[in-house]
């Protein structure tokens, strides 16, 4: 007999409101409207956008007109950090990132280093942080762009944008951070950080897949070089025919993340503490990330004499990751993880909780059970365990 799912993945993605699935539904069954036309329908569509920006706007605190919509994170991450990059190139050809940044940072910068740019791989302290210190010592005179994301996909840690950001204006380098996972969840303020680049999402955000976009500060010697040719929509730096449906549904859960996320955030907070806390005593596991300096709603953990992939199938009916979703067909331990210093071992048996609006207190019980159990039965069957 099958188990009812629960679903503890949100770092993954998130199930759409079901205001937000409404407003699509009757857009797109509102009739055929390029938000580029100059006739009523056109201007509604227009108007619409207008909306979304507007509401994406305010909950980041910037100017509507510094917005970018893009297909999501990934074509943001890239648009900014390629982009960037080719844009100041005059100034030089030097990188600064992570190593346990988003495959979307990361693989993008090596593309870079392809083309002959430099990049400086900093490698995090053991808690994930950035040591500040550090970056100040890799900026250069040839130095034009970081990228530091807000919060970690895979272990929740929360950077200090705001002193990254201070240290990168005062070099005259451009700063890029990769907002995916805090946007909507933890307060960003971009009319007093120090940001000239910023990445979002809407499907993290419980809004539809498909749809994010890029903040661009109106900074000296901010600007993109565009990544796609065609028309002249989005003063030509993203072009291509708005998708309506998709950027007021982004728009509209902004607009509910902004009147929710103090509640949203008490109510993770509390449940990821009861689950750290019903597994925390257990022998050999191990929290990856900083303790303090964290988004409550991704907890990762380890565990001595277990292995990953068999741990998770052990969880079902729990829906959890083994990392980030866009390596959940590897089978190569977390890069994230190692950066962090941890064994292959340890990094091969981490589980990624995360933890959503949705989540009840019911199923963060049934978590603290399932996993206690499977460890148990799985260190039992290891090699050298006795019988």
């Amino acid at each position: 007999m099958s188990e009812e799912l629960v679903y503890l993945d949100y770092a993954a993605t998130t199930p759409v409101d079901s205001a937000v699935v409404d407003l699509m539904v009757s857009l797109m069954r509102g009739g055929a409207a390029n938000a580029s036309s100059s006739h009523l329908p056109g201007r509604r569509a227009a108007a619409a956008v207008a909306t979304a920006t507007g509401q994406l706007a305010e909950l980041v605190n910037c100017d509507a007109d510094r917005l970018i919509w893009t297909s999501g994170a990934t074509e943001s991450d890239n648009l900014a950090i390629v982009g960037a990059a080719r844009y100041r190139e005059r100034r030089g050809r030097h990188l600064i990132t992570m190593p346990t940044e988003h495959k979307a940072v990361t693989d993008a910068s090596s593309a870079l280093e392809g083309q002959g740019f430099e990049v400086t791989w900093l490698t995090p302290k053991p808690d994930g942080l950035l040591d500040l210190a550090e970056l100040e010592n890799a900026i250069r005179s040839d130095t034009q762009l970081v990228s530091v994301m807000h919060v970690n996909n895979e272990t929740g840690v929360v950077q200090d944008i705001g002193a990254i950001g201070e240290l990168c204006r005062a070099n005259d380098v451009l700063y890029h951070v990769d907002a995916a996972q805090g946007l909507g969840k933890l307060p960003i303020d971009l009319s007093t950080l120090p940001v000239d680049l910023m990445s979002f999402t809407a499907h993290k955000l419980y809004g539809p897949k498909g749809i994010g976009a890029l903040y661009i500060a109106d900074q000296p010697g901010c600007h993109v070089e565009p990544l796609l040719f065609g028309g002249g929509q989005q003063r030509r730096i993203r072009p291509g025919t708005l998708p309506v449906p998709l950027i007021a549904a982004f728009g509209l859960a902004a607009e509910i993340a902004m009147q929710t996320m103090q509640a949203d955030l008490a109510h993770i907070t509390a449940l990821a503490s009861r689950l750290w806390e019903g597994l925390r005593d257990l022998p050999g596991v191990h929290l990856n990330g900083s303790a303090d300096q964290r988004f409550a709603g991704i907890l990762n953990v380890s565990a001595d004499d277990v292995e990953g992939e068999s741990l998770m199938l052990a969880l079902e009916p729990l829906c959890v990751a083994t990392g980030s979703a866009c390596n959940s067909q590897s089978q190569e331990p977390s890069a994230v993880l190692r950066a962090l210093g941890r064994s292959d071992a340890l990094a091969q048996s981490a589980i990624r909780f995360s933890i959503g609006r949705p989540t009840t207190s019911a199923e963060i019980e049934l978590a603290v059970e399932r996993y206690r159990d499977a460890v148990g039965r799985l260190r039992a069957l290891a090699p050298g365990q006795a019988a």
